[in-house]
């Protein structure tokens, strides 16, 4: 592996890029996004540490998408030719690979449900839902203070929503006694009224179900 040190807001792989290698996110935040012709962006993922957003280089050649910092990362690339190396050496790692891909597939189609069926508000209380969920099982919250260092542009990006909608929406949740979203740092106040409100169901996410209790 190389590793290296990356700024925030920066591209790690971009559309149209032919990479020969994958990258492993070891610290930081990330997303995968792309842009309609008149400059608007669509943010299809975010990325925790642990994930290796763009497995799907060593199978589809050219990106069809970009790949990007949110925050100061460090990433470690790995050669295609040594990642399949180690996949044929450990047949085991390549159900790993396969079923990390067919979750991601399933929370793409938790995203469009909420994108195209669900309200402002519950769209942004399942999104921090799934966000604390996925965070917990890396070990990455303390108490009920999940690191989530986005932006609300971001996080609109993400969601189909202005900024101003965002800001709204947000000010009803802390509102509601639910959240405090402040530096970067989500803190849930009613874990079970947020769930309830973003009709957040964990077992699209296959995870442990000790990672579900709160």
């Amino acid at each position: 592996m190389r590793v290296q040190e990356t700024r925030a807001d920066q591209d790690i792989v971009r559309e149209g890029d032919r990479p020969s290698h994958c990258c492993l996110l070891l610290d930081g935040f990330a997303c995968r996004y792309k842009f309609t012709q008149t400059g608007r962006r669509q943010i299809f993922a975010f990325h925790t540490p642990g994930d290796i957003p763009d497995i799907l280089t060593l199978h589809l050649k050219t990106m069809d998408h970009s790949l990007g910092t949110i925050t100061s990362c460090t990433l470690a690339f790995i050669a295609h030719d040594h990642l399949r190396d180690l996949l044929r050496r450990h047949p085991r790692l390549t159900d790993v690979f396969w079923r990390d891909t067919l979750i991601d597939a399933a929370i793409f189609r938790e995203w469009m449900l909420g994108i195209g069926r669900r309200s402002a508000k519950t769209r942004i209380a399942h999104l921090f839902c799934e966000m604390v969920t996925r965070l917990t099982a890396v070990d990455l919250v303390d108490g009920n203070r999940s690191p989530l260092p986005i932006t609300q542009t971001e996080l609109g990006d993400a969601l189909g929503l202005s900024t101003v909608h965002v800001n709204r929406t947000l000010q009803e949740l802390r509102g509601d006694a639910l959240l405090e979203w402040e530096g970067g740092v989500l803190t849930v106040l009613d874990w079970a009224g947020l769930k309830q409100v973003g009709e957040f169901d964990p077992s699209y996410l296959h995870l442990d179900p000790t990672h579900f209790d709160r």
